[in-house]
């Protein structure tokens, strides 16, 4: 299926009512800083960025006159403090701005900031983007749900992101997976299967496998694989129910190639049954705060009623729920389907949630 008919051309940018700003003020999600989104427009030139093959990366370097990259790089260093320290100026004198990269494909448009510690050479990432609701309800059910925690911060029309590091998905593909041992590309076919899941779950849509990275961590005497998401932009707003099953992307077409080449049948389904009650847990274990986010997201804006009308039909269909028939907006259906998950996981065999499809 191709990337048009699958995927919507354009998703707008939704933003944050009363009840989302004050739980992510509850939650210090909320934050004044001293540099906004449009801020960093105001760039006087570019060039293109290449990675170590000479190709174009669709990310541009950009420059600010010599009056505004001083105050800039000012304003990017306290961000960076309030963002991974305490907030104060001291740690200024050793923070370097090493770069501001701007990316013109996708939605978001992001800003991509390098900091550079001159005492050591240690450098890190961050990122500006636009504010947008079904972004930050991406971000903290990644948060909640997943085994990672993500540092975010919110300002007005502004976004912060920490940097996710790990290779893109895209380049591990081409580059790594071809050198893994029979071993490890079991494993990695298990992860897909486990993040297949928990997207589809949690309704994060587009994960092609530029969307996402692979973790490498070294354990006694092997290497284990984690998969990750890193772009939250699609959370809950298409329509097609494909698009929230990274299975169904071309460009996860190896990853899934992978899974048929080293996992049974059974297998898969005990990986899924894994990753369901996980996330069951996740969500008992979450407490007030997802609580809090499950309804708030009901009652907000942030899809399209077609896209609604679509999803909820397919999802029906799907678990045959009558009660997905009944939503009228996008955040009702992410939280029936938290809710399917933790009424139809619960001490229930792993024979009776295999023969259960969602």
């Amino acid at each position: 299926m191709s990337e048009e008919k699958l995927m919507s051309k354009k998703k707008p940018a939704y933003p944050v009512n009363e009840s989302l700003d004050a739980y992510l003020e509850h939650y210090k999600r909320k934050i004044e800083i001293p540099i906004f989104y449009n801020d960093l427009l105001r760039f006087s030139g570019s060039v293109v960025v290449y990675d170590a093959n000479e190709e174009d990366t669709l990310w541009v370097r950009v420059y600010y006159s010599e009056f505004e990259r001083q105050e800039i790089d000012v304003s990017l260093k306290q961000v960076y403090s309030i963002l991974h320290s305490d907030g104060s100026d001291s740690i200024h004198p050793y923070l370097n701005v090493d770069a501001v990269d701007y990316c013109t494909f996708g939605n978001s448009k992001p800003f991509r900031i390098k900091i550079r510690n001159i005492l050591n050479d240690n450098f890190t990432y961050f990122y500006v983007k636009k504010t947008d609701a079904s972004r930050i309800y991406g971000l903290e059910l990644e948060h909640m749900l997943s085994p990672y925690n993500l540092n975010f911060l919110v300002c007005k029309d502004t976004l912060i992101e920490e940097h996710i590091a790990g290779i893109p998905g895209d380049v591990f593909i081409k580059d790594f997976l071809p050198k893994c041992t029979e071993s490890e590309k079991a494993q990695l076919a298990k992860e897909f299967v486990k993040f297949n899941e928990r997207c589809m779950i949690r309704l994060l849509g587009d994960m092609r496998s530029y969307n996402y990275v692979i973790v490498p961590t070294h354990d006694f005497d092997h290497v284990v694989y984690k998969i990750r998401a890193i772009d939250f932009d699609q959370q809950c707003f298409e329509g097609k129910f494909k698009v929230y099953r990274p299975q169904f992307f071309k460009e996860n077409f190896v990853m899934v190639e992978l899974v048929r080449a080293k996992l049974q049948r059974y297998s898969v389904d005990q990986y899924k049954v894994e990753e369901r009650s996980i996330v069951a847990k996740r969500i008992g274990s979450s407490g007030n705060r997802i609580k809090k986010l499950r309804n708030i997201c009901k009652k907000d804006t942030i899809s399209v009623k077609a896209n609604v009308d679509m999803l909820k039909a397919e999802l029906y269909k799907f678990t045959l729920d009558k009660n997905f028939k009944k939503c009228t907006k996008m955040g009702q259906i992410v939280d029936l389907g938290l809710d399917f998950v933790l009424r139809n996981y619960k001490d229930v065999s792993m024979k009776q949630l295999i023969d259960r499809k969602f």
